[in-house]
Formats: C-alpha cells, sequence, structure tokens
C-alpha cells in the first residue's frame, strides 16, 4: 500500500494564504472550519489563521513539513484545502504543489 505523500508533506500548508467565503465557518454550517482559526478579510471573505504571515504556516498544520504532518481540522477545511491538488495523494502533483514543494526544499511529486 502506497502512503498518502500529503500526510509526509504539508509544504502547501505552510506556502500560501487560503481565503474561504464566511459561509464555511463553523457559526454559519455544521462542520465548518472553527472560528477562531480564520481571521475576516473582507465583509464575506476570512482567511486561515496564519497563512498570511511572513512565515506562511496554516493554525490547523501539526508536525513536521516534509516527515510527517496532519490537519487538526481535516474534516472541516475550507474549500480552497478540499480543491487543492486533487491527485497528490495518488502521488501526481501540479504546479501549485511544485511551487509549495520547492519552497521547502522537496522534490517534486
Amino acid at each position: 500500500m502506497k502512503l498518502d505523500p500529503c500526510t509526509r508533506c504539508g509544504a502547501c500548508c505552510a506556502a500560501f494564504r487560503v481565503d474561504f467565503d464566511r459561509s464555511e465557518l463553523a457559526s454559519a454550517t455544521p462542520r465548518g472550519v472553527p472560528d477562531a482559526f480564520a481571521v475576516p478579510v473582507t465583509g464575506t471573505t476570512m482567511r486561515m489563521r496564519g497563512t498570511d504571515e511572513a512565515r506562511t504556516r496554516c493554525c490547523a498544520l501539526e508536525g513536521e513539513i516534509g516527515m510527517e504532518v496532519r490537519c487538526t481540522i481535516y474534516d472541516r477545511r475550507p474549500s480552497p484545502c478540499r480543491e487543492f491538488a486533487p491527485y497528490a495523494p495518488l502521488g501526481i502533483g501540479d504546479d501549485a504543489c511544485a511551487r509549495a514543494r520547492r519552497r521547502h526544499g522537496l522534490l517534486a511529486l
């Protein structure tokens, strides 16, 4: 059984801003993103805490990038996270995945 490279990588969670609609918050929908994990950007847009810092790292990410990571809100993560690099778990990256991995000294999938 091949291990999901995303559970070892996490580079995307420490490379990009994650903006999503306010309707994805837990206060708006069951099983939504915990409100404390997001900051407002506009009246309708939220951003995952930590993804707009100089040293980008999502507040929901645990572990060491490139070694072993996990999303602490995986089942509640926002749509940009659910839609990012859909084939990465199969070991097939895309340009954004490769850019994130390069930022952390990792080879593209």
